[in-house]
């Protein structure tokens, strides 16, 4: 495990993986943030949510469209662009707050920052997959060390904006996330292990349009993804009712500066899950991993049930759950990296943190009034519900079959496609002549050659063997 992660941190660099995590940190500070600040100048808690809402929103919906800006452009524009508008957004939402403006313009400046987050997190994974080059030990390494980064984010970032608001003020938390978003961002986008983007420079129109499809790869919404999508979503409702549900309990019980330690609690059992996916051995395949992960998140969800009668029981269920999160979001990484083309991974993972998002917004809602009309751990009832159903979903339908990994669209379609966009040119129909003359094309006799020794055995006219693992490769197998 250790070796694994030595690798995963030469082949990144320490620095790149410095600025990812501090880079991230402004996505877990500012719904916080925006929250407290809202809250304190409107002295209005409903209104505090409705500006933190639409920053949910917005990121839900532009997080999907960052990403696929930047697989399209590449994550250095991108990501340099994004950085500095979502910079610009939070200054002006703590402003607009901090001088009293129309509660529109608030909601306003917080969709801002969310259709204008920079996506570190998203786009690291998709950059550590490539940088790993379909190695797939590598690839655990890199995806459990990301999600170490992810827990000690969104653990350390609201806790980050807490002390600020409560030495200095919540407008203190949120430029403090704007000039790490500036700063730390924009190194991140800088680094040379930035992916390049895939778009057919200067190609326009219809034409342009059809070529830039076809180098991005096929459609986004397979069944394989989808329901990897569906997994991810019903993994935020649990976030989301968890969340309401260890707050109220904790405020039943009397102990209710304890929600705060408890939610760190998790994120600590969660890292520490994460850090040991790394050592599992890669027999155990991804399919067979979700399946054993919902088992652990349904059991884990179950105790939460009992667990209203003291604070010591309850955090006793919380790090049960935080041990089946990070192996769970890393396992649904990895087969999202399987599963969809190389050119829009950075789209698909953007579009995984945004079901998250949107179902954990769902799950606090419903949580919300579960808590009013039933009782303080009544939210975990919505926990158990959205972990049954997941589990219901990994043992039908997480198969090897259905995730084996996809031989990528760019390789035999695009040669092809490349092949008949060549044959339509003189150059290229020339080319085509001399082809078919070639010895070996069938249109001429092949000279004898004498064998060398370790070549392969055939007669004359057959492909040798490289030449089959080409046709092989080229041609998608029955199975795939």
């Amino acid at each position: 495990m250790i070796t694994g992660f030595r690798s995963a941190a030469q082949l990144t660099g320490g620095g790149v993986l410095v600025w990812s995590l501090l880079g991230r940190l402004p996505n877990a500070m500012c719904p916080i943030g925006t929250l407290l600040l809202v809250t304190r100048n409107t002295d209005s808690v409903w209104r505090g949510s409705v500006v933190a809402g639409a920053l949910a929103v917005g990121q839900a919906v532009g997080g999907p469209l960052v990403g696929r800006l930047a697989d399209r452009r590449g994550q250095r524009s991108t990501g340099l662009f994004a950085a500095a508008a979502n910079t610009v957004a939070i200054l002006v939402l703590v402003a607009a707050s901090e001088g009293g403006l129309d509660l529109v313009w608030q909601i306003a400046s917080a969709a801002s920052i969310g259709l204008s987050v920079p996506l570190v997190g998203p786009l690291s994974r998709s950059r550590w997959i490539g940088l790993a080059d379909g190695e797939a030990e590598l690839t655990s390494s890199m995806l459990s060390l990301d999600g170490i980064v992810d827990e000690i984010s969104f653990t350390t970032g609201p806790a980050l904006v807490g002390v600020l608001a409560t030495l200095a003020s919540p407008a203190v938390g949120l430029l403090t996330a704007a000039a790490l978003v500036g700063v730390c961002a924009t190194l991140f986008a800088l680094h040379p292990t930035a992916a390049p983007g895939t778009a057919a420079h200067g190609a326009t129109g219809a034409r342009g349009k059809r070529a830039t499809r076809r180098r991005s790869g096929e459609s986004l919404l397979t069944a394989p993804y989808v329901l990897l999508l569906a997994g991810m979503a019903l993994l935020g409702a649990c976030f989301g009712s968890v969340q309401v549900g260890v707050t109220a309990t904790t405020d039943a019980l009397g102990r209710a500066g304890a929600a705060g330690l408890l939610y760190g609690f998790m994120g600590f059992t969660s890292a520490f899950a994460g850090i040991a996916t790394a050592a599992l051995p890669t027999r155990w395949g991804l399919p067979l991993r979700l399946r054993a992960g919902t088992v652990l998140l349904c059991s884990a969800s179950v105790l939460l049930l009992f667990s209203g009668g003291g604070v010591a029981a309850l955090a006793a269920a919380i790090g049960c759950l935080g041990v089946a999160v990070a192996p769970q979001m890393i396992t649904i990484f990895g087969l999202a990296e399987r599963t969809v083309p190389t050119a829009r991974l950075g789209e698909a993972m953007a579009a995984l943190v945004s079901a998250i998002i949107l179902a954990q917004s769902a799950g606090t809602f419903l949580g919300g009034w579960f808590a009013d009309h039933v009782g303080p751990t009544a939210p975990f009832r919505v926990t158990v519900a959205s972990a049954a159903a997941a589990l219901l979903l990994a043992l039908l339908t997480a198969t090897d079959r259905r995730y084996r990994r996809r031989i990528p669209a760019h390789s035999g379609a695009r040669a092809r496609a490349d092949l008949d966009a060549d044959a339509r040119t003189p150059a290229g129909a020339v080319s085509a002549a001399e082809d078919a003359v070639r010895p070996g094309s069938g249109s001429t006799p092949k000279p004898k050659t004498t064998p060398t020794p370790g070549a392969d055995s055939r007669q004359d006219g057959e492909p040798t063997r490289p030449q089959r693992e080409g046709m092989e490769q080229s041609t998608p197998s029955r199975r795939a």
